[in-house]
């Protein structure tokens, strides 16, 4: 039987030896710590503290500001020293509590339980509502709610997201090969609140150490199966996923339940054994630093809320000044132009390269060659629509589907004439769900 894949995508340079067989590394912040309110899509959290209180970690913090929202607890104790505006990733300042750290590392006292059995299904989706746990492999969906179709029993497959397709992150792996039985146990977790479901585990033949390892580790579990997949890029696309471990299909009008299926990173399936089983809230990240700039590229245990420029120092510094810096990965990160911005429940990487490949290409005319509609994993024509939203076509736009693209950079990456697609269409489809918005 072949490798499982989907159609379209690319083959990028993956770097992940940079930092692959390195040991995870623990951090313990040094300076003040910063909790956004906004680590999710939906509601920004809201503050239950106020400036001067003492807080202990895996204390709460910020509470949920609508049931799409997640809750914000501190990952050290300390002095809430600020509730201000932060910058983040993406340039924007949103409302964060800020935490002097007093060095001592006192905790809460977290409710465990021996076994998920013995919860009721509605108390494990409240443990892991209260304790804020979200999608940690890229948009921060709040998992109760990703947990909560409206018919549990339709739901026939659980994926667990292994693929780590993004070039350089390994934050993953060295998850899935250091601690393999947490992933496992966050499945069995999950599976729990899905009596029709069988679970996968997904991860792309690059890693056939973790395949092996996983595979040995559930061979006695019948609900349980380890899926090899085609080293591809996007290969960890929810909807690419799907589409490859059990031939459905889902577009933008549909949710993965609508196709019978759940989708978790293996950060947030780890994260939802800890809250359910432990009681211990999300308040830790494996996160990868590397890049060709970087000293000592490696993955770190760090807590959330731990500004970036203290992983760099972690990692020796720069061997050479950096020309871009990257949260997350070369395809679908965010540039970034200061390191004073936390790590966030959604932070996977911090990638800091010597040069800086895109901007120093010049963009010229479409030679039509179709390279972009070849890679396109959602197989739609990417320089057509990159073409509509550069003229503000919205009717045409929608009507060549351009609201199906998943923004993945393909059709960039391989475009000979070096045109920004991905970001034309982007920046396109933001303006329709806007309009859509102001029209509703």
């Amino acid at each position: 039987m072949g490798l499982l894949t989907f159609k379209g995508g690319v083959h990028p340079y993956d770097g992940k030896e940079l930092s692959k067989d390195k040991p995870i590394k623990s951090v313990s912040p040094k300076g003040d710590l910063v909790y956004l309110l906004s680590q999710h899509i939906g509601a920004p959290a809201k503050p239950i503290v106020a400036k001067g209180d003492r807080v202990l970690a895996g204390q709460k913090i910020a509470e949920p500001g609508g049931f799409v929202s997640s809750p914000v607890h501190a990952s050290v104790s300390g002095t809430v020293k600020a509730i201000e505006p932060h910058l983040t990733v993406t340039g924007a300042m949103v409302p964060a509590i800020v935490v002097e750290n007093d060095q001592k590392y006192e905790e809460v006292e977290f409710s465990s339980v021996e076994k998920v059995e013995d919860l009721t299904k509605e108390e494990v989706i409240k443990r892991i509502q209260e304790g804020g746990v979200v999608g940690m492999g890229g948009a921060g969906f709040p998992t109760h709610v990703k947990l909560s179709p409206k018919d549990p029993d339709k739901i026939e497959y659980v994926l667990i997201n292994g693929a780590e397709c993004e070039p350089y992150i390994t934050s993953d792996y060295k998850r899935m090969m250091d601690e393999p039985q947490l992933v496992i146990a966050g499945l069995k977790t999950i599976l729990y609140l899905f009596d029709n479901a069988k679970g996968y585990i997904c991860i792309e033949d690059n890693k056939p150490d973790c395949i092996k390892k996983m595979e040995e580790l559930v061979k006695s579990e019948p609900r349980i199966e380890v899926k090899a997949l085609q080293t591809k890029y996007p290969q960890g696309a929810e909807r690419s996923l799907i589409y490859a471990t059990t031939g459905r299909e889902v577009n933008s009008s549909m949710l993965p339940a609508d196709a019978g299926c759940v989708v978790d990173n293996v950060e947030t399936a780890v994260a939802a054994y800890k809250a359910v089983v432990l009681g211990r809230p999300l308040m830790h990240k494996i996160i990868t630093v590397t890049g060709d700039a970087v000293a000592n590229p490696q993955n770190f245990a760090v807590c959330t809320g731990t500004i970036y420029e203290e992983l760099v120092e972690e990692a020796g510094g720069f061997q050479q000044e950096p020309e871009k810096i990257i949260s997350g990965g070369p395809m679908m990160g965010q540039g970034l132009f200061s390191m004073q911005v936390p790590v966030t429940k959604s932070s996977s990487a911090l990638l800091c390269l010597t040069k800086d490949e895109v901007s120093a290409n010049k963009e010229t005319a479409c030679i039509n060659c179709g390279r972009c509609v070849s890679v396109c994993p959602a197989r739609l024509v990417p320089s057509r629509l990159a073409t509509f939203a550069d003229h503000q076509d919205e009717e045409a736009f929608v009507k060549w589907e351009g609201m199906e693209c998943v923004a993945c950079g393909c059709c960039s990456f391989t475009c000979p004439a070096k045109r920004h697609l991905t970001q034309s269409i982007k920046s396109m489809r933001a303006m329709v769900l806007n309009n859509r918005k102001k029209n509703a």
